[in-house]
Parts: C-alpha cells; sequence; structure tokens
C-alpha cells in the first residue's frame, strides 16, 4: 500500500512511512527482517519460490497444429529409455501419452517397480515427482515438465511448522506415543520427518490400513497435512468418533489447543486442505439430488465430513474409476473429485449418465500446468541432448523419506 502511495502519488506520507517506503524500494533491511527479499510490484524474480519453467522460446505454442505429431515423434525417439506416468487428474492431451496412468498410489509403486527407464516424465505435481525420484535407483532421472507443477495442500505444511509441533508434543510429553502419518500430497521434507520418527505415508487407497499399523505401534496419530482425509478415515473405517479428532492450527501456540484437548485426542489432524475436493457442499448433494431423482452420489475423502457423509459411496481416485466401470449400464453419478477425471469418465461411459457435483468448473489447477506443450519440450530438450526440469531430492531428506515411503508400500 505504501509503495502504491509514492506511485500513484494518492496519498500522502508520513516521514515514517516514508522512510519506510525508501528501505522497500532500494531493499534496505529494517530490524531482523531482510527486505531485499521481497519483489517490488512484480520486479525481478525469486527462482525459490517462482519454480516454472523458463523456455526462452522453445516452449511449442499450444495452437501448434503438429504438436501431437511432435510428440509421438519425441516419445519414439527416447523408446525405452523413458517412461511416462501420468496421473489421474492430467489432461486428456496429455494422458493420451502415458505408459501408465493412475492416482499417486499406483505411480508411486510403478516408480519403484520401474528399473530399467532411464528417465521418467512425472505427469502430476512435484511431490509425486520428489516420491519417484525417492524410489528410483540414482542412476534414473526424473522429469517434471512444468516446476510450477505445485500442490496447495502440500504447501500447508511446512517442515518448521511441523518440528515446531513436535517440539510442542514433545515438551507436553504425547510424542513418544504418537505415530506420524502424511498423506503423499506432502513434501519430501514431511516424508522425511514422518519416516525419522516412527510414521510412514499414506495415500487415499491405503489410508485405513496406514492409520491402523499406527494404532498397533502408538496411542496417537499425527495426522498431514489434508485433515479431512484423516477425519473421515478415523470415523468412517476406523469407528472413532468426531470428538476423538482436534485440529491442530500451525499458525497459534500449541496449535490452539489445550492441554486436555492434545492428552485426550486420538488423531491429531494437521489443518490443511484439497482446494478442490474443499469446494464440494451439503448444497451441492441437496442440490443434485432434487434435480436427479435416483442419482448416486460419488465421493473422495478428501471431501469435508459432511459432505461424505451424505454421499452413497467414498472412495479413492482409483476407487472411483473402479465404481463407475463396475455400474449398471444406465445409471445415474454426480462424482466429487477433480473435473479432468469426471469428464474422462463421462466419454468413457456413455451408457452411464455421470455429472460433476459442484455446479461450477473446478480443475486442480496446478496439475493442469502440465501440458501437451511443456511435455513436448522436456521430451524434445532430451533428444537433443538437453536435460530439463530434473526432480532431485537432498540425501539426508531423501534416506528418511524413502523410509517412510517403503513402509507404506509394504502394508498388508
Amino acid at each position: 500500500m505504501i509503495l502504491q502511495s509514492i506511485l500513484d502519488g494518492t496519498t500522502r506520507l508520513s516521514k515514517f512511512q516514508f522512510v519506510i517506503a525508501l528501505r522497500l524500494l532500494h531493499n534496505v533491511p529494517m530490524g531482523s527482517s531482510k527486505l531485499s527479499e521481497l519483489l517490488i510490484l512484480g520486479q525481478g524474480s525469486d527462482p525459490k519460490s517462482e519454480r516454472g519453467v523458463s523456455c526462452a522460446g522453445e516452449l511449442p505454442a499450444a495452437s501448434d497444429p503438429d504438436l501431437i505429431a511432435r510428440a509421438i515423434a519425441a516419445k519414439a525417439a527416447l523408446g525405452s529409455r523413458a517412461m511416462i506416468l501420468g496421473h489421474h487428474y492430467q489432461r486428456d492431451e496429455v494422458i493420451q501419452f502415458a505408459d501408465i496412468t493412475g492416482d499417486s498410489f499406483k505411480l508411486a509403486q510403478a516408480a519403484a517397480d520401474n528399473t530399467s527407464a532411464e528417465f521418467i516424465f512425472f505427469c502430476g505435481v512435484h511431490f509425486m515427482a520428489e516420491s519417484a525420484d525417492i524410489l528410483t535407483s540414482s542412476s534414473q532421472k526424473v522429469i517434471l515438465p512444468d516446476l510450477a507443477a505445485g500442490c496447495s495442500m502440500a504447501d500447508m505444511a511446512t517442515a518448521k511448522q511441523v518440528n515446531d509441533c513436535w517440539g510442542s508434543l514433545e515438551k507436553l510429553g504425547v510424542a513418544a506415543k504418537t505415530i506420524p502419518i502424511t498423506y503423499m500430497n506432502s513434501s519430501a521434507a514431511i516424508k522425511s520427518f514422518t519416516g525419522k520418527n516412527g510414521g510412514a505415508v499414506c495415500t487415499s487407497s491405503n489410508a485405513a490400513r496406514a492409520m491402523t499399523w499406527a494404532f498397533d505401534k502408538g496411542e496417537k496419530i499425527l495426522f498431514l497435512p489434508d485433515q479431512h482425509l484423516g477425519r473421515n478415515t478415523a470415523v468412517l473405517s476406523l469407528g472413532l468418533t468426531l470428538e476423538d479428532c482436534v485440529i491442530w492450527n500451525p499458525w497459534k501456540l500449541n496449535g490452539g489447543l489445550s492441554e486436555l484437548e492434545i492428552h485426550k485426542a486420538k488423531v491429531i489432524l494437521w489443518r490443511g486442505h484439497c482446494s478442490v475436493h474443499g469446494r464440494f457442499s451439503v448444497e451441492n448433494v441437496e442440490s443434485m439430488r432434487a434435480k436427479l431423482p435416483g442419482v448416486k452420489i460419488l465421493v473422495h475423502p478428501e471431501c469435508p465430513h459432511e459432505v461424505v457423509e451424505l454421499a452413497d459411496v467414498v472412495g479413492s481416485t482409483e476407487m472411483i474409476i473402479k465404481t463407475i466401470a463396475n455400474s449398471p449400464i444406465g445409471s445415474k453419478w454426480a462424482i466429487g473429485t477433480e473435473l479432468n477425471l469426471v469428464q474422462r469418465l463421462a466419454q468413457d461411459y456413455p451408457d452411464r449418465e455421470i455429472h460433476f457435483l459442484d455446479k461450477t468448473v473446478c480443475y486442480c489447477s496446478t496439475m493442469n500446468r502440465i501440458d501437451l506443450p511443456h511435455l513436448v519440450w522436456a521430451m524434445e530438450s532430451l533428444v537433443a541432448g538437453h536435460l530439463v526440469n530434473q526432480i532431485s531430492v537432498d540425501a539426508e531428506v531423501a534416506k528418511y523419506a524413502k523410509v517412510a515411503l517403503e513402509r507404506m508400500l509394504a502394508l498388508p
């Protein structure tokens, strides 16, 4: 606001404001904070936060009529040296070139099982590519076609916040009996924390098994970073109550909880959520049932608990696909998950009536950063001998993250 006042002259500044403004404009540190990290009105760039790829004019235009032919040629040129993994939420233009399509669990297994491909193009988001790098050998290279393909949920839990939380639990004497379980949708650093402290990774398809495993080892679970998956799994699959679950707010002292609440809780849920699945509401369900008598509501467990309670079927991405595939011809479905997948299911099963549960278009915006131009650019660069956008996890972080991932893969 101060900077804008200087630029447009609409606000008179006090001497104090003027001094602060000058410091901001000239990147002068004030106190212990270094304001040199601020980017004034978009000037300059921060490679640590701006992970988008800079293609220097090499990125093919989306309108290029030869784009598909270029993708086919590049993939053929790479041959068995490369494998393309495609998450179900990807665009159709990308999925058509995937060697394996799946949810995060299936793709993690595919990465772990593959020992021959020298290059793995991960058409998903950043945390998925990190997991692939952790699970593959040092001779294999994982490539994310656009480095800006992140995950808002994963960003809701930083390593410092989680370590601070654990420190608080240690002071209260409950950390020793608490097992951390982190959803696949988390950074490598959070997975590393989990592995180091006796926990495991989970996905929406095996969350119940992971939490059951954790309760066999301890009395409490710290579930990161999606509160909805943790709550729905604890209540609907494990038979716990809503009162057994508390929410840890990383921005408040002791997570905003009293010592009694922490001691009584069986599941401590991190205050995180999916920006796509969090949009589905009770109103969506009621409206769809009113418009389509006989419709079945099928939702992902990342949806809010009140939505999941009203659904007919709740399941992971893979389970959603199998449910539709095995459903009777002519059946009606309203599906609460990412729109690319819902549209693909409607195309694949035209003899079922398939609707998107929300009335508002809602793609996973970060997943959609991976498009055909980026995939073509990454493949053609490799064909020309240039490795781009490699995802490489720090060795120490990877060591314990791999422990947590392997515990997940070993779940019965």
